[in-house]
């Protein structure tokens, strides 16, 4: 018989309030995947076994917060698991940033598998400082990290997803500076907070993750979606998932205005446009990346032409957003 790997808790970085406890992840088998792996075989093996995972399913897992606060919730048959819980007093265990630790752990009763980590797996929850003067909700794919989204036939997201390592990928120039202007905010100490809102599946979060990470991006919650089911049609009049986590955001800090980041390869246009029509006086200013496609760049600006509500700007460089968020006041 084939040896089983251990089990090991993969928590995704969430966002929540001081009386709103939100964490989501995934319990799955160590495919011991080596995210800065080099080689082109070696790189789509990896690819495959972020896809072809093997989950623990309907297992309990159990949530520590502080040495006082525990939690229970079961995985579903993918193994993905949710806790949404409403409690008090929170924010007495966050840190200066606004994130609070905890410690996910499976209940060991009835499992008999060998557990990474000693059974102690780490996972953080972000409440906005209170110093934080306004929120961001940032597209990923085109926006700070270049995929090919608007290439023929995608054929650069395979290239750039599957035969790139995470650790080699560039971010699109100048990025991580701005996105900590403006997390510092105009004073330099607000903390403002990040969110990366992305289409890419869930499957794809610790690539992602180490890419934020060892490109000095500010730390944020990273919102993906699942995969849709085969055969399964969308129902007329529904949201895209990226609408619809964007609301989410919105509706959880109903005090918190946001600057939207994205760019004119997809649907952010629109998406940004009708989240900022629904949320009068929530949206402070659109920032859309512009890419090289012609067809893409005139729908956009027809999209936005006359529009004064709030503002538009098409960056192609990192200075001109800069400069035109300076001049509204967001960064010092």
């Amino acid at each position: 018989m084939f040896k089983k790997d251990p089990l090991q808790i993969i928590a995704f970085q969430t966002y929540g309030t001081s009386n709103h406890l939100y964490l989501r992840g995934r319990a799955i088998e160590d495919e011991s995947i080596n995210l800065e792996q080099q080689g082109a075989f070696k790189l789509l093996f990896n690819a495959w076994k972020r896809f072809e995972t093997d989950e623990i399913k309907n297992t309990e897992l159990r949530i520590k917060v502080g040495d006082d606060k525990f939690y229970y919730t079961k995985t579903d048959k993918k193994g993905y698991f949710l806790i949404n819980e409403i409690v008090e007093n929170l924010e007495d265990y966050a840190n200066t940033e606004g994130w609070v630790p905890m410690d996910i752990s499976y209940n060991t009763q009835h499992l008999k598998r060998a557990i990474q980590s000693e059974n102690r797996f780490p996972g953080e929850m972000l409440i906005p400082s209170q110093n934080a003067s306004f929120g961001v909700i940032s597209d990923i794919d085109d926006t700070i990290l270049h995929t090919g989204l608007t290439s023929i036939l995608k054929w650069r997201v395979l290239i750039n997803t599957l035969l790139t390592s995470a650790g080699k990928r560039l971010p699109l120039e100048g990025a991580p500076e701005f996105y900590h202007v403006l997390h510092r905010g105009k004073t330099g100490q607000e903390a403002n907070p990040i969110f990366y809102v992305s289409h890419s599946p869930w499957n794809l979060y610790r690539y992602l993750e180490l890419f934020l990470n060892k490109n000095n991006f500010p730390k944020g919650p990273i919102i993906l979606r699942s995969f849709p089911r085969p055969f399964t049609k969308k129902r007329k009049g529904e949201k895209p998932q990226k609408h619809k986590e964007i609301v989410n955001i919105l509706k959880t800090y109903p005090d918190l205005k946001f600057i939207l980041i994205g760019d004119i390869g997809e649907h952010d246009p629109y998406i940004y446009k009708e989240v900022s029509e629904s949320f009068p006086g929530r949206i402070l200013a659109i920032y859309l990346r512009s890419v090289n496609h012609k067809k893409k760049m005139l729908r956009v600006k027809e999209l936005y032409d006359g529009y004064k509500t709030i503002p538009v700007l098409l960056v192609e460089h990192a200075d001109a957003v800069i400069a035109h968020a300076r001049s509204h006041g967001f960064i010092k």
